[in-house]
């Protein structure tokens, strides 16, 4: 696909417009960086015990915890979710350390 002038200077304001939300957001909520290494942690415990967020559920329940795919699918999404939740799902998926660094 050619890009003309006219959808290349599109372009150019759409990923300007990125980078200045991704900054806003940055100063608005400054632990986000936090929340998205929180997030990776349990993304990669998961994917390294290669439990997918169905059979979290299934785990989870065993363990007393009740959610739902799609909700669980939305904390790791957005990686807004408790200590408390972390230690659920690290404790149903059977880890009993966690690598904080690779």
């Amino acid at each position: 696909m050619k890009l003309t002038s006219a959808s290349s200077a599109l372009w150019s304001k759409r990923i300007s417009l990125l980078i200045l939300i991704t900054t806003v957001r940055a100063i608005v909520n400054p632990s986000a960086e936090w929340e998205a290494r929180v997030k990776g942690l349990l993304k990669a415990e998961l994917k390294r015990r290669n439990v997918s967020y169905a059979q979290l559920v299934e785990k989870l329940a065993a363990i007393g915890v009740v959610d739902s795919e799609p909700n669980i699918r939305n904390k790791l999404s957005r990686g807004k979710f408790t200590a408390v939740f972390l230690i659920q799902c690290l404790q149903a998926i059977g880890a009993s350390s966690l690598r904080l660094s690779e």
